[in-house]
């Protein structure tokens, strides 16, 4: 089976593993553009080291081109994890992150995020170049 049919969606609002993709719609051409992404954000997800986010990652898919562009991957390490024991250390990570980049043309960013027990999820969100 190819990987993208494992890929599940939801609505951010009522699912705790969507990833969320918040940024402008619109933006001026090589204007930058601020990206925050979070998985949780209406319900929060737990950071245990039983269940927890592994990582986000970003892509940009230009209206002109064939292939999206990987802007980038941000792993959560931190869940608690000790040697005295499970969830008994000094680090939790939050599934968060914030990114900018500029681009010359309209496209979809793409997130996707990986849940250590419920999987791999995706999410998008159209921009429009002025």
């Amino acid at each position: 089976m190819p990987i993208g049919e494992y890929f599940q969606t939801a609505d951010w609002k009522k699912e705790k593993h969507a990833p969320v993709i918040e940024c402008s719609d619109v933006i001026n051409t090589g204007e930058e553009l601020v990206i925050s992404l979070t998985i949780g954000k209406e319900i929060p997800h737990p950071n245990t080291t039983e269940h927890h986010i592994n990582w986000i990652a970003l892509y940009f898919k230009p209206e002109t081109e064939k292939f999206p562009i990987m802007v980038g991957r941000y792993d959560f390490l931190g869940h608690g994890a000790s040697i005295k024991g499970v969830n008994e250390g000094s680090l939790y990570t939050a599934p968060k992150v914030q990114t900018t980049i500029k681009i010359n043309n309209s496209g979809t960013l793409m997130a996707t995020s990986y849940c250590n027990i419920h999987g791999l999820w995706e999410s998008t969100k159209e921009i429009k170049v002025a």
